[in-house]
């Protein structure tokens, strides 16, 4: 407990940036440490367990994604025991900066990765990017990136038009084109949606012997928040620290899309979309037999009029 009664319990919605990055830097006192790195960047560790999740994430995203507005990696922490070095940016930088590789530089330099038995990092998107970028630090971790880009280079990726203004950012350097920096993983992991066709591009280049691609169909462009929606990151994470992480696996935990109302609609609008009205029956039946569903049930009930389906 920090000395105005802060816990890994307290709720840190609503504070403004100051006064959050103080209460994440109280509650990193007692039991690790936490550093700005240059002006967009920070570092916040909490030692607990042999097992370490290496978080990226960015300061705006973190409120968004956790209801106590704490870093991810902190989750696992206190349902797991683990330890959280989390690496927070202000805004999206893809965490191309000196002071982040420097700061890696430290860790590899002090044996820091060497004191646990289970290493994970983990990101989503840019914060993808990172986790298979910097993972090379700690040879051996396991990673898991989903939506990650491969680089920004516009040399590789000028295909990629949706971050334009990263183009002036060197990703060739240290640190730079994170499929090659997966290569002394253990195990990587990507998911994305093959229907996504910048993400799926991006995927491809992390083809590595290494490399496990998770597909995940009619899932979108937000994978993570349905990750956590359905209650399965926590799950992923901690199969890929036990290295029990396999398609089987995977295929079972991604079950729960069938109770997930954002996938099944984009399933029904996809199928709707390429005319295959079979499915779509068979799936609002399905839907609606199990939820309740108003989108599903209406879209039924429009094909049992027009008449060209009936029941069995």
């Amino acid at each position: 407990m920090g000395t105005d009664g802060l816990t890994f319990e307290t709720s840190l919605a609503g504070m403004k940036k100051a006064d959050w990055l103080s209460a994440i830097e109280e509650l990193c006192d007692d039991e690790g440490s936490f550093e700005q790195l240059g002006a967009r960047h920070y570092a916040a560790l909490v030692e607990k367990s042999g097992t370490l999740l290496v978080s990226f994430e960015t300061l705006q995203g973190i409120p968004s994604l956790s209801s106590r507005a704490q870093p991810l990696g902190w989750e696992m922490m206190q349902s797991m025991g683990w330890s959280s070095l989390c690496i927070a940016s202000d805004g999206d930088t893809w965490f191309r900066d000196a002071d982040v590789y420097g700061y890696f530089d430290r860790l590899i330099d002090d044996g820091f990765f060497d004191e646990f038995d289970s290493i994970v990092f983990y990101g989503a998107g840019p914060c993808g990017y990172a986790a298979a970028a910097y993972s090379v630090a700690a040879p051996g971790a396991r990673v898991l990136a989903v939506q990650p880009q491969a680089t920004l280079d516009p040399r590789m990726s000028e295909w990629d038009d949706r971050f334009v203004e990263m183009r002036r950012h060197d990703f060739t350097d240290r640190y730079g084109y994170a499929p090659d920096m997966v290569e002394g993983a253990d195990a990587a992991y990507v998911v994305y949606d093959p229907r996504q066709r910048l993400d799926a591009m991006h995927a491809a280049l992390f083809t590595r012997a290494n490399v496990s691609k998770l597909r995940l169909p009619y899932m979108g462009d937000a994978i993570q928040t349905d990750l956590l929606e359905m209650e399965q990151l926590s799950p992923m994470l901690a199969a890929i620290a036990d290295g029990t992480l396999d398609d089987l696996t995977f295929a079972r935990m991604m079950r729960a899309r069938r109770q997930h109302p954002p996938y099944l609609r984009a399933l029904m609008a996809a199928l709707d979309a390429e005319g295959r009205t079979p499915l779509v029956y068979a799936l609002a039946r399905n839907v609606t037999s199990r939820m309740h569903a108003p989108r599903f049930a209406r879209r039924l009930k429009e094909l049992e009029r027009a008449g060209s389906l009936k029941d069995d």
